[in-house]
């Protein structure tokens, strides 16, 4: 019984040349079928036969091919052992024709990997070696365009730009590739991917030759970088260097017996063999029965040559490549057609058959085919995933010239897991590059140094981008965009790195610091001064008649008023932000309430000289005390409530410069802050009030008058405070609010207080009662 297989690939002459590598599969599968028809195990009783059909390389013919296989409309022919029907076929090398072939005959197995797999393999190859701007080469068929498209989906993935992508077809006119030629010469990549078949870019590959194109590091795909056709030293010129995969090489020993005895002395009628054995033994054969042409001046064969001392490639079976998987294609439907007709796997004890071999259809094969699952003769495991496709697995290759020869030297390995993750191992340092030992660059635009950025080019794929410096306060290192620093850090001249912020605030050592230190102690020296002298004078009529314990209420609050300052110096913290508001506002409080006493006991005094009027006798000291305790004791609540509800607290401004962070006592609560100012403004406008409007008292001591112009300067200070508070950058803040305090506390102490100690330290003279009381002459 016979079983027939097909296969649709023969395109033996390429340009007028006889091509031997495809010659070779064909006898692969005829050796492939010898074996298993020997093979007792193995489909037992039945014997495969097969036919062979020409595809040219041509979609087109491998279209017409598959539409007489399907409608049976091709005849056996006198010497073929099988029927029209059609079981299983081997389809073509190329993806273009296999596609069209299975268009009409329904989905393949393929043996070797799918061309995605090939796409995913290259990409990682540009990846591994950092290539970032490569250009792309195309046969315009299916089998280069999705290529390509696979390969560029995979490679954006690693952000690698593909500059151009040029088409090549063996059908083109010479015009067409001088174009493509052209392409290459104006692109500024270094490195080329080309996805076709040997045969539609070898054209190309002589025109590159031609117009001595050498500075390009080219990548192969698997169709054509093993292909005897260029492997060439003349096309090694421009291609010297090229890398790329190919499928795993594998030895069949026994095949090269079966080469060997390749005669067309044996079988004179078999396919081709008679160009074969022409250009093997380079002589005609002369066969009986058959006459030579009468133009044919070729040397004729004796009929005693032999093939089996051979030295060819042809002959060598130790690298076999694409002839081992055409070999395992047809073990695999072997197995199938086995599993099909016997129902049950290789090597079962009892064989039965469940199925007439008329009965058989190309689709169960098909089926059948999906399920393969073995180990052959040589250990490889021969098995389909879902999609039709066998483990893909794929060695690396770069072109060497050695000893003037051009030779495939395997470099690494890669292999896909079933998940699609991949292990690629190459030996770098045995890579023979077109540029010599020095891997070759392929960039758009160089990495941009420290400090800057990329740019992006409008209208230019994303691997082409200008170099612009960092933003202050980004950094770029050892990545391609700035990164924003740290908020207490700041970039440093190179932007390269973030350095802390200096820290800014009003310090004691400072000169500024230094300064206002030594006024506000001063100011307390000054404070404490006065006071000694009017407790040392307390019976003179100068401090009797300025009222001696108001007075002492009032230098005590200057002195607080004086010290306060000190609080807003050094480092801010919870509780000098919370201490230096508050003093300063309890502390002004109780200092204006004393100058307002000392203005109402003023007032009443001048009103007790009127017959009649006792109200200086109701506005005693405990009244004084209760007036100062009552207006003091307001601020104090205000300020409790401000520090309960939302007390001031440290706070780092970066806003006002980049390079330096300012340390400040946020208020917490703005309403309490101008809370505090406005009462303290209050008190001071009624005591002005009060005090101007007893300017003119009849009496040569008036201390309305002095009250009234220290007022004044403090209403002055205070009122052009609150701009310049406002307005001031960073530490300044606090120095002018501090300035602002010693200002209206001298104001207070030199107008109040200097007449008095002039007085009663330089003109004691003048400290009597009549000169107090404005009754002496002058």
């Amino acid at each position: 019984m016979f079983i027939c297989v097909f296969i649709l690939d023969i395109v033996l002459y390429i340009h007028g040349k006889f091509d031997l590598r495809i010659y070779r599969w064909t006898q692969a599968m005829i050796f492939a079928i010898e074996e298993i028809n020997n093979d007792p195990a193995l489909l037992p009783n039945i014997s495969l036969g097969y036919r062979i059909l020409n595809s040219c390389a041509s979609p087109t013919n491998t279209l017409r091919a598959a539409l007489t296989l399907a409608s049976g409309a091709e005849e056996a022919s006198a010497t073929s052992h099988c029927p029209p029907a059609i079981s299983a076929l081997i389809a073509e090398s190329g993806s273009s024709q296999s596609i069209a072939a299975a268009g009409i005959l329904g989905p393949f197995h393929i043996t070797i990997p799918s061309d995605y797999f090939q796409a995913k393999a290259l990409a990682a190859l540009v990846k591994h070696f950092g290539w970032q701007w490569i250009g792309a080469i195309q046969a315009d068929n299916d089998y280069g365009r999705n290529g390509i498209l696979a390969f560029k989906e995979e490679v954006e993935k690693f952000g690698v730009c593909v500059a151009f992508v040029a088409s090549v077809l063996r059908t083109y006119t010479r015009d067409k590739f001088l174009e493509v030629v052209e392409i290459i010469k104006q692109s500024s990549v270094k490195v080329i991917l080309a996805f076709s078949s040997e045969g539609d870019f070898y054209p190309l590959m002589q025109e590159i030759v031609n117009q001595n194109i050498t500075g390009i590091q080219w990548i192969s795909c698997v169709a054509w970088i093993t292909a005897p056709r260029p492997s060439t030293p003349e096309i090694h010129r421009s291609f010297g260097g090229t890398v790329g995969f190919v499928m795993q090489k594998m030895a069949i020993p026994k095949l090269k017996h079966f080469l060997t005895s390749i005669s067309p002395y044996t079988d004179p009628n078999a396919p081709f063999v008679k160009d074969f054995w022409e250009i093997m033994v380079g002589c005609t054969p002369v066969l009986q029965g058959v006459h030579a042409a009468t133009e044919d001046t070729t040397k004729r064969c004796t009929g005693n040559e032999t093939l089996m001392n051979s030295e060819h490639d042809f002959f060598n079976v130790t690298e076999l490549r694409v002839t081992y998987n055409v070999y395992k294609a047809v073990y695999a439907i072997a197995h199938a057609l086995h599993q099909l007709v016997f129902c049950q796997p290789v090597g079962a004890q009892t064989v039965k058959r469940c199925l007439n071999l008329s009965e058989i259809k190309p689709k169960e094969v098909s089926k059948k085919l999906q399920k393969v699952n073995f180990t052959n003769q040589f250990g490889d495991e021969v098995f389909f995933d879902e999609n039709g496709d066998p483990p893909a697995s794929y060695d690396v290759i770069n072109w060497q010239l050695i000893n003037g020869k051009v030779q495939h030297v395997t470099l690494g390995h890669l292999t896909f897991a079933a998940n699609g993750d991949y292990k690629l191992s190459i030996e770098e340092e045995k890579i023979v590059w077109r540029t010599g030992k020095k891997m070759p660059t392929s960039v758009c635009s160089n990495v941009c140094p420290v400090g800057t950025r990329k740019a992006q080019i409008q209208g230019k794929p994303i691997c082409c981008f200008d170099c612009v410096p960092c933003a202050d306060g980004t950094v770029a290192n050892s990545t391609a965009d700035c990164t924003p620093c740290p908020k207490e850090y700041w970039s440093n001249e190179r932007k390269d790195d973030c350095i802390p912020r200096t820290i800014e605030f009003l310090k004691y050592h400072e000169p500024m610091g230094i300064a206002l230190t030594l006024v506000s102690l001063l100011g307390a020296s000054l404070s404490l001064a006065t006071m000694v002298v009017f407790i040392n004078y307390r019976e003179t009529p100068v401090i009797k008649a300025s009222n001696f314990e108001l007075s002492s209420f009032l230098l005590f609050s200057l002195f607080l008023c004086f010290l306060c300052p000190l609080t807003f110096l050094g480092q801010p913290t919870v509780w000098t932000c919370m201490l230096r508001h508050t003093t300063f506002g309890v502390t002004f409080a109780l200092c204006i309430s004393c100058a307002l006493g000392k203005t109402i006991v003023v007032v009443t005094a001048f009103k007790a000289t009127f017959p009649g009027n006792n109200i200086a006798g109701k506005f005693g000291h405990a009244q004084q005390r209760i007036i100062i305790c009552s207006c003091t004791l307001i601020q104090v609540v205000i300020c409790a409530l401000w520090l309960t509800l939302n007390p001031p607290y440290p706070h780092m401004l970066f806003t006002y410069s980049n390079r330096m962070i300012v340390l400040e006592c946020k208020t917490g609560s703005q309403a309490a802050f101008y809370a505090v100012l406005g009462y303290i403004g209050i008190l001071a406008v009624i005591c002005l009030i009060l005090a101007f409007m007893a300017r003119k008292l009849p009496d040569n001591f008036n201390e309305a008058k002095l009250i009234t112009f220290s007022l004044l300067i403090f209403c002055a200070v205070w009122i052009t405070f609150i701009p310049a508070y406002i307005s001031s950058p960073g530490k300044f803040t606090v120095a002018v609010e501090i300035f602002a305090i010693l200002s209206s506390a001298f104001g207070l102490l030199i107008c109040i207080f200097a007449p008095k100690c002039y007085i009663i330290l330089l003109k004691p003279e003048k400290n009597t009662k009549k000169h107090v009381m404005g009754k002496t002459t002058s």
